[in-house]
């Protein structure tokens, strides 16, 4: 298993223009992400080989399933520290956090709770797989009147906007940013998710690329996946893509 992971890659996937992986989940044992410091340091190795250098790791915030807050996930990421000391790994990272638009979302927001940002105001949502929270641009906005700049993870894996795309235009024309999980180029979540970032990606619409990692599985299927290099080239060469920047 180790040695898999601590290869060079020889598969010509090489994400080093990308930078700055912005959506992970390698804090251990505080979400469905990693479960131990050893699997996140596979994982972290997995990336470096990828080429990136610098990782944003953003623990999901659930109420009713994960309820990290700032003290939880500062505590998980200073044990994931000490593993990237340890073995000394040569990757900067940083935790944040990705929040779900539920109540309790919109209670910490509603009340001024100082919220984690992948960088500056940035602040990663997400909402249901199901459907869309009847008041999601009224939270949106809410966070915008904070000072807050959102970014919604993988807009294009709620596949019921499949048939709702003026959605799309609506929160771009607020301002809200948009991060595409880069296996949604290999049709890891099915066809309908990866046609939605084919859109999204042609009408100009992705400002961020994560590879929202959480197990072995997910690092298997980048390192082979040859055909998201042309999608992310093109991307990279609008100039518009943030990561380098993070």
């Amino acid at each position: 298993m180790f040695s898999i992971f601590n290869r060079r890659s020889t598969n010509k996937i090489d994400l080093s223009e990308i930078a700055t992986d912005m959506h992970s989940h390698l804090i251990p044992a505080v979400d469905d992400g990693s479960d131990n410091v050893e699997s996140s340091i596979i994982l972290i190795k997995g990336l470096m080989d990828l080429g990136y250098n610098r990782i944003v790791t953003t623990p999901h915030i659930i109420s009713d399933m994960y309820k990290n807050d700032p003290e939880t996930i500062g505590a998980g990421h200073r044990i994931l520290q000490k593993g990237i000391q340890d073995h000394e790994l040569e990757i900067t990272t940083r935790a944040a956090a990705e929040y779900y638009m539920d109540e309790y979302f919109e209670t910490l927001v509603n009340n001024d709770a100082p919220l984690l940002t992948i960088k500056d105001k940035m602040v990663l949502v997400e909402i249901s797989f199901s459907s869309a929270p009847l008041n999601f641009k009224e939270m949106l906005f809410a966070l915008q009147m904070k000072g807050y700049q959102p970014v919604l993870a993988h807009p294009e894996r709620y596949l019921y906007l499949a048939g709702e795309k003026m959605l799309f235009d609506d929160l771009k024309d607020m301002g809200v940013l948009f991060q595409m999980n880069i296996l949604s180029l290999a049709n890891y979540y099915g066809k309908t998710a990866t046609e939605l970032a084919h859109y999204l990606i042609k009408k100009g619409y992705i400002d961020m690329i994560g590879t929202d990692m959480h197990h072995y599985r997910h690092l298997e299927v980048l390192r082979s996946s040859s055909q998201i290099m042309g999608p992310v080239k093109s991307l990279l060469d609008t100039g518009k893509i943030l990561n380098p920047l993070l």
